[in-house]
């Protein structure tokens, strides 16, 4: 993978781009977020990986910045941040990933393949329906009844995963290793927060609501 590292701590930057290169990656790294924002809408790289902390823009502006021109392109944050407010300022702002430091090196390898099985597994064509809702992978668009629905990254993400799964109840866990990747901490509210921002998108207003809590199972988009 061609991956572009924003990271403002030389040692952790050195670590991570040694050990993304012993996997065979190709890094290009920055050490602040305006140099990051420059490399990253100029040229073409399969994956960002930001600190939050940067000099000049901090990682939170930066991925907005990335979003409004590279909507596909996928992000992971590093941050010694750690609460769920901050994750979920982090995955609002456009990232579709967010560790934790300290961590694991292997954790990070697991979270970066996730990231590519999920951009991989879904075809640029792909339109899904589910009664009156309708996605369009390829444009990036939601409907319901022909109106407009925006949505955050992640907030797409999670709706794309209930509705190839329509019909079918989904566990929290299942959600947060499809969205989240691997090692969630299922300890938090995360996936309930998102479930509420969804809603209120997507079935606010309507007479039928299509996103459903089954108690104790987890939660279905039921045509």
């Amino acid at each position: 993978m061609n991956i572009l590292l924003i990271e403002d701590e030389p040692k952790v930057a050195a670590f991570i781009k040694k050990g993304l290169e012993e996997q065979l990656n190709s890094v290009t790294l920055a050490y602040d977020g305006n140099t990051g924002s420059k490399l990253a809408l100029e040229s073409d790289f399969d994956l960002v990986i930001m600190d939050v902390v940067l000099p000049e823009i901090n990682g939170f502006d930066l991925c907005k910045q990335i979003r409004k021109f590279k909507k596909e392109l996928p992000i992971l944050m590093l941050s010694a941040l750690g609460t769920v407010s901050d994750k979920v300022k982090g995955l609002e702002n456009g990232a579709d990933d967010y560790l934790t430091k300290p961590f694991h090196f292997d954790e990070l390898l697991a979270r970066i393949r996730a990231l590519d099985r999920r951009r991989s597994n879904v075809l640029p064509d792909t339109i899904y329906q589910v009664a009156d809702l309708q996605m369009d992978c390829y444009r990036k668009t939601v409907t319901r009844a022909g109106k407009d629905i925006q949505l955050t990254v992640k907030e797409f993400t999670l709706l794309e995963v209930l509705m190839f799964n329509k019909n079918r109840v989904l566990s929290r866990v299942y959600i947060a290793e499809s969205v989240w990747g691997i090692n969630f901490n299922r300890g938090t509210n995360l996936i309930d927060v998102y479930i509420n921002y969804l809603r209120s998108k997507v079935d606010k207003g309507y007479s039928k609501p299509l996103i459903q809590t089954v108690i104790g199972m987890g939660y279905v988009l039921k045509a």
